[in-house]
């Protein structure tokens, strides 16, 4: 699994599917391979103020002995201005406005959201290009990176192979029911939260998951005595769900 790992850079460009968007240039990514003639993809989104490289390194913790060659996909958000952060310009999938816990759903830029939704989907239609069609992409993400990933999949009109949203929640989230589309429920989804976590509250995950569940997905629950972070005990209980996937899928 380690000896088979290759780190490249992949530029590109494309157009987004599985929904209705304007056109969306392809975001340049990290992309790490566990096989020669990878069968899946995990297109995995980072967190405000960090880049592609961050979660790479994962990928030998995760990834477990006869799953199928994946391609991991860790795409760079693009620079902008993030107004909480005295308007500093740094990697963000959207901006945000406000960090106050009374502004808890409605601290992100609905614009800014929808722009990475669409450089999300643009990145699917890509790898649908290249032989791995949505059926076969898990869309991940990791606190601002979390939130697209549910935004973007409960508009999925063709669902993707399943959701990974590590702490974090579902932003605008007043206008979510309205956002949503039937036949994206069908995506399974894991999500996980830390108890501690001073960044994105832990109500904020519980919240999500709570109307992720109304909206009808089949959600694993995971939450863990740590803040804003990633531990191992995560790891392996999402191993655990993404195993089971791939084992449905092969039936």
């Amino acid at each position: 699994m380690r000896a088979d790992a290759a780190l490249v850079a992949v530029p590109g460009a494309g157009q987004n599917t599985g929904m209705t968007t304007d056109t969306a240039p392809l975001l340049d990514c990290v992309e790490r391979l566990t096989g020669s003639q990878p069968a899946w993809t995990i297109l995995w989104l980072h967190g405000l103020g960090a880049d592609g490289n961050d979660f790479a390194p994962i990928v030998p913790d995760l990834v477990r002995p006869g799953w199928p060659a994946l391609r991991f996909l860790f795409p760079h958000a693009p620079v902008r201005p993030i107004t909480c952060n005295g308007g500093m310009r740094m990697r963000g999938w959207y901006d945000i406005i406000d960090l106050s816990a009374d502004n808890l759903f409605n601290r992100a830029d609905e614009a800014g959201v929808l722009q990475s939704v669409a450089q999300v989907e643009a990145l699917i239609a890509r790898e649908a290009e290249r032989g791995i069609p949505p059926e076969r992409v898990i869309l991940a993400g990791f606190s601002q990176g979390g939130a697209v990933t549910l935004a973007a999949g409960m508009r999925r009109t063709t669902p993707l192979a399943g959701l990974i949203a590590l702490s974090t929640y579902v932003p605008a989230m007043h206008k979510a029911e309205a956002a949503f589309q039937a036949g994206a429920e069908r995506q399974p989804l894991f999500m996980a939260h830390g108890r501690f976590d001073p960044v994105v509250p832990f109500v904020a995950g519980e919240q999500s998951c709570a109307l992720m569940q109304r909206l009808g997905f089949q959600v694993e629950w995971k939450q863990y005595p740590m803040q804003h972070q990633v531990c191992m005990e995560e790891i392996r209980d999402l191993g655990d769900w993404m195993q089971a996937l791939f084992a449905g899928a092969t039936r």
